[in-house]
């Protein structure tokens, strides 16, 4: 890997720290070649401390360190994207990032829609909400509503109608959703489950 180093008078460089797992930016840090090569041999996150004027690896006091999973270098030889697994939170602060966010994995739209359930099944009324409609006629209701749903997937995936298809795909995915609360589970489960299938 090819990093500039002497690009700035100082010998630093940014090194963006990502969760591998979450995508969340944990924190930002700089890295002189001493603190790359320790990194490297290490596989912990080793920045060059500007306040301490030393080699700083994270977690060194605390034990949250920053196992490397990969680094990358940008297009200008000149900044670090260094994704990793972090032990425990990242920030001096006690915060999961340095930008005080929680650090959590996201399914886009797909975990606004489940926090939207679960707004429903908690604060709306039954009358008006058909979530909360759902939930308080039980487990069978909702998973009958999930049968239905697969089964008239099934049915749009043999016609040619792809307008059709997608939206008894919503429909399902939705109704699945709604199931897995119903359960006490959400889609992280669900990825738990196809990550260890897949190692």
């Amino acid at each position: 890997m090819n990093i500039d180093f002497n690009k700035n008078n100082d010998g630093l460089v940014p090194a963006i720290i990502q969760d591998a797992k979450t995508n969340k930016v944990l924190m930002l840090g700089y890295m002189n070649a001493e603190a790359f090569e320790k990194t490297t041999a290490t596989n912990k996150v080793t920045f060059f401390s500007r306040a301490k004027s030393r080699l700083w690896t994270k977690g060194e006091e605390s034990g949250h360190f920053l196992n490397v999973v990969s680094i990358k270098n940008d297009c200008d030889n000149d900044t670090l994207l260094i994704h990793v697994n972090p032990v425990g939170p990242t920030c001096h602060t006690g915060s999961d990032t340095c930008w005080n966010d929680v650090n959590e994995q996201s399914f886009g739209f797909l975990s606004e829609l489940e926090n939207v359930i679960t707004s429903r099944r908690e604060n709306a009324d039954s009358q008006k909400s058909y979530v909360a409609s759902l939930f308080e006629k039980g487990i069978n209701k909702i998973a009958q509503k999930v049968g239905e749903e697969a089964v008239e997937i099934v049915i749009e995936a043999k016609d040619n109608n792809d307008d059709l298809f997608l939206n008894e795909g919503a429909d399902l995915l939705f109704h699945y959703l709604i199931l897995l609360q119903a359960k006490g589970y959400t889609l992280k489960d669900i990825v738990s489950v196809l990550e260890g299938r897949h190692k």
